[in-house]
């Protein structure tokens, strides 16, 4: 599935829903499904600055494509950094530095989030583009 299929996908499962309560819901949900992050990596090194709730994100190449696994101790954050791995992760690192991440703006996640939680959300996608980054210059490199 392509990167805008997945995006396409969420909008559709969230339009479904017809409150924010029933969406706040199945974030929750979606949270329940992002597998445990390895205790190794919940340091400080891991750790995305800029969100209200602690957030840490480890990423790794895995051939082209970088795998992004991550964990949150608030529930909601949790499932808003599952939804962004499930778009994420698996692709290119040219691909993920260069997305546009339209499902944000059209499930209305941004405008109802409270400003922390929208900047943590932004924290977060600023980090999975670096590391897509940092991963591109690598391979032009080589």
């Amino acid at each position: 599935m392509t990167l805008k299929e997945v995006q396409e996908q969420i909008i559709d499962e969230f339009e479904i829903y017809e409150d924010w309560m029933d969406k706040y819901n199945y974030l929750i949900e979606l949270s329940q499904d992002l597998p445990v992050l390895d205790s190794k990596y919940k340091t400080s090194e891991y750790l995305i600055e800029g969100c209200q709730s602690k957030v840490w994100l480890y990423a790794k190449m895995d051939g082209n494509i970088i795998r992004y696994t991550a964990e949150s101790d608030a529930i909601i954050t949790k499932g808003i950094v599952a939804l962004l791995i499930r778009v994420m992760s698996g692709r290119s690192a040219e691909e993920i530095k260069d997305a546009n991440l339209f499902f944000i703006d059209r499930i209305g996640l941004k405008d109802n989030l409270s400003p922390t939680r929208a900047n943590g959300l932004f924290s977060m996608v600023k980090q999975m583009k670096l590391y897509a980054l940092a991963y591109f210059a690598k391979q032009q490199k080589s």
